[in-house]
């Protein structure tokens, strides 16, 4: 069983823990600076793919509908939506990379302009963070004394915002490509047997398995990022897709009737 880093109880935690907080590995880890992740762009398309063309897949299933039709409205899915989601992941990302730009740009006016009020947002800053007296001042001198400090201090501090930027294409291009790679698993039966004819019946069912797989394993691995147990967020993920399955199918069931 791998340890778990923030189980301060678990004695290959603490050695790990160690390793990582030695004064050689941090001055390394420091001097590569923030990494920006793309995993949880990857997680999220991922998801988002898996759901929406099972659900296709279920309506059209619930329907009545040839396997072909399967095909061809999840292929559609896949990249209209697909699409859909990494431009918008793209002007996301790209209008936070804007901001914080234009946020840059105002706070050096403002230090230029009034450099004492800044200053002063500076010195209460840090002074609600326990630091008072000589040491707060000391503080507050040394940060003031370099522009570019100061600047990145203020985004900070002040608005709450991230000091790396990250690629908008590369979130845009990691998104579509999670949710078109995790997105064909709903169609992976109806395509096989597609291609090689009488392989095996209930298309459908296999469907059902494998896209419950891919639900709980990004699920799992989405608790990375939210701080819960991968068996929660496996089950939560599997559940919010099964939902949206069941109640697709069941709008096909009702509209079975209306096709020709």
């Amino acid at each position: 069983m791998v340890a778990n880093f923030s189980d301060p109880k678990d004695p290959q935690s603490l050695d790990r823990l160690r390793a990582i907080h030695t004064r050689e590995a941090i001055r390394e880890r420091l001097e590569k600076g923030m990494q920006r992740s793309y995993l949880r762009d990857f997680i999220y398309g991922a998801i988002d793919g898996t759901v929406t063309t099972f659900a296709v897949v279920s309506g059209v299933a619930g329907a009545g509908l040839a396997s072909n039709v399967v095909i061809i409205l999840g292929a559609a899915n896949l990249i209209a939506d697909g699409f859909s989601m990494a431009v918008g992941n793209f002007l996301a990302t790209r209008t936070e990379q804007e901001l914080r730009n234009k946020t840059r740009k105002e706070e050096e006016m403002h230090i230029r302009a009034i450099p004492e009020g800044e200053r002063e947002e500076i010195r209460q800053i840090f002074a609600a963070k326990g630091f008072k007296g000589e040491e707060l001042e000391k503080i507050v001198h040394i940060i003031t004394s370099d522009a570019k400090l100061w600047v990145d201090t203020m985004v900070q501090e002040e608005f709450g915002m991230a000091k790396e930027d990250a690629s908008p294409v590369r979130a845009a291009g990691v998104t579509f490509l999670a949710f078109v790679a995790v997105g064909m698993i709903p169609l992976g039966a109806f395509v096989w047997n597609f291609i090689f004819p009488g392989s095996f019946r209930g298309e459908f069912l296999v469907s059902a398995w494998m896209t419950a797989v891919a639900f709980f394993l990004v699920g799992a691995a989405k608790s990375r990022f939210v701080n819960k147990s991968w068996l929660l967020t496996g089950v939560e993920t599997l559940a919010v897709g099964a939902t949206a399955s069941v109640l697709a199918y069941a709008v096909g069931l009702l509209l079975r009737g209306i096709h020709v």
